[in-house]
């Protein structure tokens, strides 16, 4: 149930005695604040990396923040600084936003991903915030020879109304930097209810400047006597390169080099992140050298994923069904007991695909080797692994791999690994130049590391009042010697409804595979809402109860779910009373009510799910037509994540987005395997949702008495579930399969 590899504590952070603040003055009468936090520690045990905050305040009043983690698309680069900006009380206009350079020994970990920007930044970046203000005060009550307690700030001004006096933050900036530095645990926060910036609807910082295409992504790096580069990798995963018509390439015009790459000495293990066997070619531009690419003529060497197929997968995984699962995940009670006094059963079978993350801007990086050192500029989404995976490519020393972090055309997982950096630095060492290496579209889609492919086999059984009694699943997935590739291609012995059914049996058994699999926004979460909340609703419509009313139902009386052994945890573990509140009102807000007085083939379906700190329900309306169209009519969201919603337009745009994402997904997305490749290949067999597709979203929050929480991924795993049962009461036809087959749909 909890897709979230951190502890967090009850108050949002834990302060140390190891709680760092420092000051200085900088040239031109400014003031620099570092902060240096401890993060939340990592569920493993011990410490965690420290987090580090910048503010500089110029003696003109221009304040500057450093915002740390990559931005991908997330809001990050906005709502961290918004908070630092809030405590500090300057106006949002003067504040000036920079990407900090990669330094996790200053930083801590610099990563986007798993929606913990915020639960691990909250608290602490509000106390940065809240230290400067405060010596700020204490520098202007010095002078003023009056008590801190007598003063007030308001936009970048400290204030003492009884004299009538005022000072700008920039006239205090230099002597504040020689102030006592504060204690960060204890200093005073501002109350919620005079928040200027935190809660209000701002703009994205970089928005002018990519609606009005100016250069900000990977791909628009460039720099003097900078090459371009491709790379032809062997279409089965884990193939190496037996020969290839190298010298053709080279004497075509305006390719610089061309060579075959042998991963061997870099990569042993083949670790499908590090650096692969393939053909590198170099050009005075990108076009030329991806027409090069296309003449190249290369004998592969295909290996033993060559046998592997989806349709082989779909056999294996019907042939472990018949048979008892290989390993036990949970068991409470008697399910087979249960399931044969129970006065109906239900049985289905529920599979989904392997999805490749489809990111709008192909992986890319520039790199430019030089001097034993390399420079990197790369949109990734883990940039302190990357430099690690850099060193260890090229053999040389962590602190020569300089990553500069580019915006990301997109992530949603793909971004965390970072093959792409390697290959980029290979190929610059090589030709020893500035090298960009840029992927084309079928290269990010049969070069991906996929959301795994998935099985369930459900039996649920009701007793005579409806009331689910006995729950089992028998849960195919992906890995190598009996264990789950990742932890995208788990499942939690906690997942709903777990811990509220008495007889209930979750069983796992594991298809030896090739394929590399990884990440993908809502990981796992995006595939076991889809197969357990359809099922659910099959057990709703089998009780003859209305859905809403059987998941209230299930849910019970509030209470805390534990999501992990160990010490209770009121954010990690799950709580039914914040479930019950966002399922009621998204039937308030959606009119669940009145859904029978919808026109013939029109109807609605929910869901709801708890993914990584966040609570969502969502209620889809759609419309089918006679020949099996689909047409998405309406999305209501209701989400719980928490107090505080830092800013209102980012938070409105991320779940919009992630709820357009997952129904993108239903509708057309799969990657099939054949003969150990991927078979689709561009934007025409694996479908993005259009938008004349995308129907509004209608957001809406809760809040409840619980630290803020992210919102990257909990808003999608509830749409794909709410959409198919949508479909259902539309049609009566079941969707247990995606992508949706709207042929199974025609009247």
């Amino acid at each position: 149930m909890v897709d979230l590899a951190i502890q967090t504590a009850s108050n949002g952070l834990n302060l140390s005695r190891r709680a760092l603040l420092r000051a200085s003055a900088v040239a031109g009468g400014g003031f620099l604040l570092q902060a240096t936090l401890p993060r939340v520690a990592a569920a493993a045990g011990g410490e965690a990396p420290a987090i580090t905050a910048f503010v500089r305040i110029a003696a003109d009043g221009a304040i500057t923040i450093l915002s740390k983690n990559p931005e991908i698309g997330q809001g990050i680069r906005t709502m961290l600084p918004m908070i630092i900006a809030e405590e500090l009380d300057v106006a949002w206009k003067d504040v000036r936003i920079e990407q900090a350079p990669l330094d996790e020994a200053r930083f801590g970990r610099q990563h986007a991903g798993g929606s913990t920007a915020t639960p691990e930044n909250y608290d602490p970046l509000r106390r940065v915030g809240a230290a400067g203000r405060q010596m700020l005060v204490a520098a202007a009550a010095q002078g003023w020879s009056v008590p801190p307690a007598e003063c007030e700030t308001e936009a970048g001004v400290v204030h003492h109304r009884k004299s009538g006096r005022s000072m700008t933050y920039g006239a205090l900036a230099e002597k504040a930097s020689a102030q006592p530095v504060p204690d960060l645990a204890t200093v005073k926060l501002k109350d919620p209810k005079t928040f200027r910036i935190i809660g209000q609807r701002v703009r994205g910082v970089e928005t002018p400047k990519i609606v009005t295409g100016q250069p900000l992504f990977g791909i628009d790096v460039t720099m003097p006597g900078m090459l371009h580069a491709v790379f032809e990798k062997c279409p089965v995963f884990g193939g190496a390169v037996k020969s290839a018509n190298i010298d053709a390439i080279k004497a075509l015009p305006g390719v610089h080099d061309a060579f075959i790459v042998r991963a061997g000495e870099a990569n042993p293990s083949k670790d499908p992140e590090g650096l692969v066997d393939g053909v590198a070619i170099v050009a005075k531009s990108w076009w030329t050298a991806s027409k090069a690419r296309e003449k190249l003529e290369i004998v592969w060497d295909e290996g033993p994923t060559a046998t592997h197929s989806s349709e082989g997968f779909a056999a294996q995984a019907d042939k472990f069904a018949s048979g008892a699962p290989a390993a036990s995940l949970r068991r409470d009670g008697d399910v087979a007991t249960a399931l044969k006094g129970a006065a109906k059963v239900v049985e289905a079978a529920y599979t989904y695909p392997f999805l490749s993350h489809i990111v709008l801007e192909p992986q890319n990086c520039t790199a430019h080797f030089r001097d034993g050192k390399i420079d990197l500029w790369a949109p990734a989404q883990n940039p302190g692994p990357g430099q690690k995976l850099v060193s260890k490519t090229l053999g040389v020393p962590e602190k020569d791999v300089v990553v500069h972090m580019t915006r990301g055309g997109g992530g949603f997982g793909r971004r965390l690994q970072s093959d792409f950096m390697a290959e980029a630095a290979w190929i610059s060492r090589k030709v020893g130049a500035p090298v960009k290496l840029l992927w084309n579209r079928r290269d990010d889609m049969q070069h991906d590391f996929y959301r795994p492919a998935g099985f369930h086999y459900f039996k649920g059984g009701l007793d005579d009042k409806g009331a689910l009694v006995a729950l089992s699943d028998h849960f195919v997935t992906f890995g190598k010697g009996g264990k789950p590739a990742n932890s995208s291609a788990t499942m939690p012995d906690t997942e709903f409804p777990a811990q509220l059914v008495p007889h209930l049996e979750y069983g796992q058994s594991v298809i030896e595979f090739g394929i590399p699999t990884g990440p993908m926004r809502a990981p796992r979460s995006n595939a076991l809402g889809f197969v357990f909340q359809s099922f659910i609703d099959e057990l709703a419509h089998a009780a003859g109860k209305d859905p809403v009313d059987f998941r209230l139902a299930l849910l019970g009386e509030p209470k805390i779910l534990p999501g992990a052994p160990g010490k209770p945890d009121p954010l990690r573990d799950f709580n039914t009373g914040r479930m019950r509140d966002v399922l009621v009102r998204v039937a308030e807000v959606s009119g669940w009510k009145e859904r029978h007085a919808l026109p013939k083939g029109t109807a609605k379906g929910v869901a709801f799910y708890y993914s990584h700190l966040g609570y969502f329900a969502e209620v889809v309306q759609a419309t089918v037509s006679a020949s099996g169209a689909i047409r998405l009519d309406h999305v209501w969201a209701v989400g719980d994540i928490g107090r505080q919603i830092i800013n209102p337009l980012g938070a409105e745009h991320q779940v919009q987005g992630a709820a357009l994402d997952g129904l993108g997904a239903a509708l057309g997305q799969a990657v099939t395997i054949e003969r150990g490749r991927v078979t689709q290949a561009n934007f025409d067999s694996v479908l993005p949702l259009r938008i004349d597709q995308a129907p509004p979203v209608e957001v809406h929050f809760i809040t409840s008495d619980f630290p803020p929480t992210g919102l990257g991924e909990p808003a999608l795993p509830p749409v794909l579930p709410a959409l198919c049962n949508a479909i259902f009461a539309a049609t009566g036809k079941r969707i247990r399969s995606l992508p949706i087959d709207t042929q199974m749909l025609r009247a």
